[in-house]
């Protein structure tokens, strides 16, 4: 009996080893996720100014590119922080707790029209941030210019 349980036990963790995929490693240079943020400009659904789109889901994150030609609105990820590069361009990253005429969006998520009252840095291609979760933020983007960056969002809670 207990030589047949060992063999099941044996059986069974080698059926799932040969059915379970092995992990890949993602690799996209900066030229393909520029090239992926400019082709979200050519589908005719997307509003003028703003684009993104989620590229991969992982256990606990998902990766994006996102392209700006104007300001986008404050916000609060509830559950999820922002780990932002930025790929080209400019813009001006408002951050703190004072979310101006807030309202939920979906579940997670709050939205707003401002951050009042927050710290302000300038970003810069190459740059790296990190907006935890439960922090307001909001991008400004300089008249004229095109921002595009690729986000890491990451479950904390």
């Amino acid at each position: 009996m207990r030589m047949k349980l060992m063999f099941f036990a044996t059986a069974v963790l080698v059926l799932r080893v040969a059915g379970a995929q092995a992990p890949t490693v993602d690799h996209l240079t900066q030229a393909e996720l520029i090239e992926k943020a400019q082709a979200l400009t050519a589908n005719t659904h997307v509003p003028v100014g703003a684009a993104s789109a989620k590229l991969k889901e992982y256990p606990n994150h998902f990766t994006m590119i996102s392209l700006r030609d104007k300001d986008g609105g404050a916000e609060i990820h509830q559950e999820y922080s922002d780990l932002f590069f930025v790929l080209r361009g400019k813009a001006t990253l408002l951050s703190g707790d004072d979310l101006q005429d807030s309202r939920t969006a979906s579940p997670g998520e709050i939205r707003g029209t401002s951050v009042k009252n927050g710290t302000s840095m300038l970003l810069n291609q190459g740059d790296f941030v990190h907006i935890p979760a439960g922090v307001a933020h909001q991008l400004l983007i300089a008249n004229g210019e095109s921002f595009i960056y690729f986000v890491v969002k990451v479950k904390e809670k």
